[in-house]
């Protein structure tokens, strides 16, 4: 058993395209019209057979009182690994990405939360090597 995709709620699907795959270097890996919808995923471009992301848009009732309630905690829908959190968060920040964490070292784990404009808290996060505490 493999996870094929999941899933983030956002508040319009061509914004979250262009932001996950402009900011964030997505590629598309499946954009279908599927009525006033897409089914619309992206992936790593590195990892072609890898998870897709379905940028899935809020219309059921119980997911706009959802995620308005994780970003007015500080809490991300999910979180992506990446080699350098500091290095992304400088990339992305000189990209006009707004950052609501900082990266913050946490033992073996450096976190950094983003706002991805479409309704959702990202975190990025960087794990050391084992003994480089």
């Amino acid at each position: 058993m493999k996870i094929q995709a999941v899933s983030v709620f956002v508040d319009d699907q061509q914004r979250a395209l262009e932001f996950y795959s402009e900011k964030l270097g997505f590629a598309v890996a499946a954009d279908i019209p599927m009525g006033e919808h897409r089914w619309l995923t992206v992936m790593d471009p590195d990892a072609p057979t890898g998870t897709q992301l379905s940028l899935e848009p809020k219309d059921h009732p119980a997911v706009p009182p959802f995620t308005e309630a994780l970003v007015a905690d500080g809490i991300p829908f999910c979180s992506f690994a990446v080699d350098d959190v500091h290095a992304e968060y400088e990339r992305l920040t000189a990209a006009g990405v707004t950052f609501t964490q900082a990266p913050l070292a946490q033992g073996p784990v450096t976190t950094a939360v983003l706002d991805d404009t479409v309704g959702n808290l990202i975190q990025l996060a960087s794990f050391a090597a084992p003994g480089a505490e």
